[in-house]
């Protein structure tokens, strides 16, 4: 594998290549981005993986400093996935004079849920994505689900901006008790890791009210919520809303069998996770 640093180097490894497959992540590598690198695989040759913690994304009240960085260990877990190209760039690379033109996401999608509680959050992931593209020029990129509204942030800025780069969807990757895989469960006592299922199994509490035929979101929501409350949790949101564009569903919509998804944020402790289930 090659571990490259400059916008420079990097073009020169990728010379010639017609079918790239990209995974951008921030390092910290779990079980959940390897299987993004192995959907990669079969999407395009060769793999390109990049680790950069992007500042841009990260509010006030979160500290950059403490993003755990694992960059050995990271560079093992790729080589052994066969990753060809590590794009590892310093902020000095990426971002060599100040990052003043960034990209915006619509206020509809952008300023909702985890853009409502992280205000600037989409701002960040978007422009270092484009810039990020712009570096590798992939064919294919691979993102997971359990981001759904970041994948659907940036698979609209693709279309949007006819970049020539296929947005490829990963399914959430799980450990056995149906907690999503995240770097932030690393953050996680053994008491609040035995505790962190509650928050899937109560989407799929939610999911199971709508399939059963309940149309009051709003007391479906009301209820997930107080229940993880009374187990010690603070949930910032569970949602249920429409695929297509992440709006509230109407009950006519949801009679209709509108494809919807269940979206939640919580924090357990001082842990913030996030999960999400189609229905």
């Amino acid at each position: 594998m090659k571990i490259v640093s400059s916008i420079a180097e990097l073009r020169d490894q990728l010379r010639g290549q017609l079918r790239t497959a990209f995974v951008p992540t921030m390092g910290n590598l779990h079980e959940g981005h390897l299987s993004l690198m192995r959907l990669a695989r079969k999407h395009g040759d060769p793999v390109v993986a990049s680790i950069f913690i992007n500042r841009l994304q990260f509010g006030p009240n979160e500290d950059f400093e403490k993003y755990p960085r694992t960059f050995a260990a990271d560079v093992e877990k790729l080589e052994k996935e066969g990753v060809y190209v590590l794009f590892a760039p310093t902020e000095k690379d990426l971002y060599p004079e100040p990052q003043e033109f960034r990209v915006q996401p619509p206020e509809e999608i952008g300023d909702i849920l985890e853009g409502e509680f992280r205000p600037g959050f989409f701002n960040g992931v978007t422009t270092v994505v484009l810039k990020l593209f712009s570096c590798v020029q992939p064919s294919v990129a691979v993102f997971g689900k359990k981001d759904y509204q970041q994948l659907m942030i940036i698979r609209n800025m693709a279309r949007q901006f006819a970049l020539p780069t296929e947005i490829i969807a990963a399914e959430t990757y799980r450990a056995d008790d149906g907690l999503a895989l995240s770097s932030r469960n690393g953050y996680l006592t053994d008491e609040q890791r035995a505790e962190a299922p509650a928050l899937h199994r109560e989407l799929i509490n939610v999911a199971n009210s709508v399939r059963a035929g309940q149309l009051d979101t709003a007391l479906m929501e009301k209820h997930a919520m107080e229940k993880l409350t009374s187990r010690g949790w603070q949930p910032d949101y569970i949602s249920i809303r429409k695929r297509i564009n992440l709006q509230p569903a109407s009950p006519a919509e949801i009679a209709k069998k509108e494809p919807l998804v269940v979206l939640a944020a919580a924090k357990l402790g001082n842990t913030r996770l996030i999960d999400n289930l189609e229905i």
